[in-house]
């Protein structure tokens, strides 16, 4: 009996949390799905595009919790493909901004089985627009910085150090357990009133903010009890956001106050 098995892999950016920011190329692919493996920031809910006879399975990573290892994941990818045919690999955001889709695209491809990708608006951007963060805007911010907070051997990248130097917006994603690294940094280039927004579960019903600047963030942070996934804003475009205004003409008057 011939083998009809056509494997196919698809990389598939699931979007910022969102489910309705899922890109119309993206539900199609899910559409087409024998088996679906889908990270953790991926919103469960955009499972429901896939047939309900797909195959599901998590292979999500978090903090001190991996359901697997990178390796593992690379080779469920392609033991899938050559066994059920079309695999769709759902990660969240974009999967080509520090979500190692490169890395499992180039494995499949490695065995011959046709890779196609997906792009998915990335947190970096739509994260902060949803809190009327525009990253640039005329006269405040030229350019940006996007920076992982913690790199593939556990610690806080050294670029940093040189965005702390910059004009630029500067957004760091995994972040959080080096804050107090991020902010003795940004001290130290004497940013110490530059604002800062923090954003947890952006663009989700679970979405939680605090605002402050470099010297206050870590009290805010406290305060709201702030955790990852988050997504770390620094910059003067912070205050520039409409909806955001309110908290700095608060903050400047409490300080003339003092």
């Amino acid at each position: 009996m011939l083998n009809t098995i056509k494997p196919k892999v698809t990389l598939v950016g699931a979007g910022p949390g969102d489910p309705d920011l899922l890109t119309l190329k993206g539900a199609k692919a899910l559409a087409e799905a024998n088996v679906v493996l889908y990270d953790a920031l991926a919103n469960e809910e955009i499972l429901n595009f896939a047939p309900q006879n797909a195959i599901r399975i998590f292979v999500g990573k978090q903090i001190g919790n991996h359901a697997y290892t990178q390796d593992q994941i690379n080779q469920l990818i392609v033991d899938n493909a050559l066994t059920y045919g079309n695999v769709v690999r759902l990660k969240g955001g974009d999967p080509f901004i520090f979500g190692r889709g490169s890395e499992e695209i180039e494995y499949a491809h490695s065995f011959g089985i046709p890779t196609f990708v997906v792009p998915g608006i990335s947190s970096v951007v739509a994260v902060p627009a949803n809190q009327g963060i525009s990253i640039t805007k005329r006269g405040i911010s030229e350019s940006f910085w996007v920076i992982t907070g913690t790199t593939s051997d556990r610690e806080l990248s050294a670029d940093v150090a040189l965005a702390a130097q910059s004009s630029a917006t500067v957004v760091i994603l995994m972040g959080m357990s080096k804050l107090a690294q991020i902010v003795s940094l940004f001290k130290k280039a004497s940013k110490g009133e530059l604002p800062v927004a923090i954003i947890q579960n952006g663009t989700t019903p679970k979405e939680k903010i605090g605002v402050g600047t470099i010297d206050t963030i870590q009290e805010i942070v406290a305060e709201n009890k702030l955790s990852s996934p988050a997504i770390i804003v620094i910059g003067d475009v912070v205050k520039e956001s409409s909806q955001l205004k309110g908290f700095y003409e608060e903050f400047v008057t409490a300080e003339i106050k003092l």
